[in-house]
């Protein structure tokens, strides 16, 4: 009888009305006692934390504007190491190159001009002159660059005046300037490369920055000039001051300072490469506010608290465990390795929230490790059709001269054949764009340009070509067999002797492709050979392709891998051998 009557008792739900009024009693002298507790510290925490939040926002600043300065060194790098060290300014110009750069990054770069060292303008986009009676040499930015040549230069915000260009005449901007190499025929010369950084770009970083209460955010150099206040104006029109004498001093950290009779809290960060100084400013008034603040929201927080807890304690105590579990089931699938496993989404807003924040983090795990392989392969191509694409149209050139040399000499016969040869030769050139064409494809396109350049050379040479059945469906490398042929033509039997000899071989040999270009002509000795595949040691000549044997076995070596590549053996007056190492891949 008792024990149907605590059965009765049970069902009934005492022992869980028991339990849920000793949880709420416990967990209301808890909230109130943490409140209590929470209240009291804060009052004393409060200076800790907004000093906290300050340098976070300031450090998320600072990363912004270095950023922004970061692209804008890239750019200089890109122009320099892109454009200029690589031109001869004598007898080519960069106008093109350097215009393409500045309409991309224009709304961040107001002017790109390259000066000699003399302060002669060179180069200037958008179009502009030198304003007469300005010595560029005076400048203090210039006469920098150059004494300074290994660093990256900053000026402050200002005027920009050195160019007749109504445009820019009122425009501020911030000047960087770095020392180039600048090529003019067989001399080298020290010039300037100049970038006006827009100022209002960068102002516009800083302008929404608050620090809560009448916190505010300002700038200086490195020797305590003001690159940027929220009011730069007033301070340049004398009506209001700022502390930048003690700015100048301060390193990375937080300080405490008395300045026109007002205590205030000073955060500080420096701007990586330019020693620039992000100085936050929070009054101890905008402090006592915020203080206010938090204790009305701590006592709103509480009452509130208070008043749901009776409604949602049951609610917790039913759901929280089964959603808890179901979630650790999930992590459980992510720590084995299956990131597209469904993650759990239910229970309370906590959990939900926490299972899109795991669901969040496993898809970008999984892009992140997608874009590391595209990011991979997007730079391998990018290589790869670099070294590809240094192709000349001198070729092209010497071609259509000799067609219309034959068409003005009534030869129609051989005209037509150099131009079916000339066609076969660019479709296959083209080739839609791939890199990676058949065996026989490659043959046909060398065969091509023979057949063309023995026309223009007057049969001053033969050629052979034999390749085994089994190696014409094979994967092989485009423009590889063309540049070394022509190498063998221009370097190796223009100026020798008697008939030149060609023979081109494909075939298997260990289970990989070989390609043997073989010669009798000139040859070379053995220093030549090393010199080869050497850095830097093709010139192209202006008539043929421009890439050299060095080209090739780079992007040989670039797309099959290291092992692969060209061996050259060679012998004065015996002629040239050249092997090329491929995997035999089928297409």
């Amino acid at each position: 009888m008792q024990r149907e009557q605590r059965l009765k008792f049970a069902e009934g739900g005492s022992i869980r009305s028991t339990i849920f009024a000793y949880f709420t009693i416990s967990a209301l002298i808890a909230v109130f006692l943490v409140a209590l507790s929470l209240y009291v510290r804060l009052s004393g925490q409060l200076v800790a934390t907004m000093r906290q939040e300050n340098q976070m926002l300031i450090n998320q600043v600072n990363r912004s504007v270095d950023v922004y300065l970061r692209t804008v060194m890239k750019l200089s790098d890109s122009l320099y190491y892109g454009v200029i060290k690589n031109e001869d300014l004598s007898s080519e110009t960069v106008n093109q190159e350097l215009r393409l750069l500045y309409n991309n990054n224009k709304d961040s770069i107001a002017n790109i001009a390259l000066l000699s060292g003399e302060g002669e303008l060179l180069e200037a986009v958008p179009a502009a002159r030198l304003k007469g009676g300005n010595d560029i040499r005076q400048e203090s930015w210039f006469q920098t660059a150059l004494e300074r040549t290994e660093n990256l230069h900053f000026t402050t915000p200002h005027v920009q005046h050195i160019f007749d260009n109504n445009q820019n005449q009122y425009r501020w901007v911030i000047t960087m300037t770095r020392a180039v190499e600048i090529t003019n025929g067989t001399a080298t010369d020290q010039g300037v490369l100049l970038l006006d950084i827009n100022y209002a770009s960068l102002k516009q970083l800083l302008d929404n920055v608050t620090l809560g209460g009448q916190g505010y955010l300002y700038m200086v150099s490195g020797g305590g000039e003001l690159m940027y206040h929220p009011q730069m104006q007033l301070i340049d029109a004398g009506l209001v001051e700022e502390n930048l004498k003690a700015a100048a001093e301060y390193h990375d950290g937080s300080y405490e300072e008395t300045y026109q009779g007002e205590k205030r809290y000073i955060t500080v960060k420096t701007v990586g490469y330019t020693g620039w100084k992000l100085i936050g400013v929070m009054p101890e008034q905008g402090l006592y506010l915020n203080r206010l603040k938090t204790r009305l929201f701590i006592v709103f927080v509480m009452l509130f608290f208070l008043m749901v807890l009776a409604l949602i304690n049951a609610y917790i105590s039913r759901r929280i465990t089964i959603p808890i579990q179901r979630l650790e089931e999930s992590v459980a699938e992510l720590e084995q390795g299956r990131l597209d496993a469904q993650i759990y989404m239910g229970g309370s807003y906590e959990i939900r929230h926490l299972s899109c924040s795991i669901q969040d983090m496993a898809k970008r795990i999984q892009e992140l490790m997608r874009d590391i392989v595209v990011e991979h392969e997007a730079k391998r191509k990018s290589e790869f059709d670099t070294l590809q694409s240094q192709i000349n149209p001198h070729f092209l050139y010497n071609t259509l001269d000799i067609i219309v040399w034959m068409i003005e000499n009534e030869q129609k016969a051989e005209a037509a054949k150099i131009v079916t040869a000339l066609a076969r030769f660019f479709r296959i050139s083209l080739s839609r764009g791939k890199n990676i064409i058949l065996v026989k494809d490659e043959l046909e396109h060398v065969r091509s340009y023979l057949m063309i350049q023995q026309m223009r050379f007057k049969n001053k040479f033969v050629y052979r070509m034999e390749a085994q059945e089994e190696t014409l469906h094979l994967s092989s490398l485009k423009l590889m067999l063309q540049p070394l042929v022509e190498n063998a033509i221009y370097h190796g039997m223009e100026f020798m002797d008697g008939d030149g000899e060609i023979l081109i071989q494909v075939y298997l040999q260990d289970g990989d492709l070989w390609f043997l270009i073989q010669d009798n002509g000139l040859g070379m000795n053995e220093e030549q050979v090393e010199s080869l595949l050497k850095e830097k040691s093709h010139i192209p000549s202006g008539r043929g392709s421009g890439i050299g044997v060095k080209n090739v076995n780079d992007r040989i070596k670039l797309y099959f891998g290291e092992e692969y590549g060209l061996s050259v053996e060679s012998e004065p007056d015996e002629g040239t051998c050249i092997r090329i190492h491929l995997p035999a891949v089928p297409m």
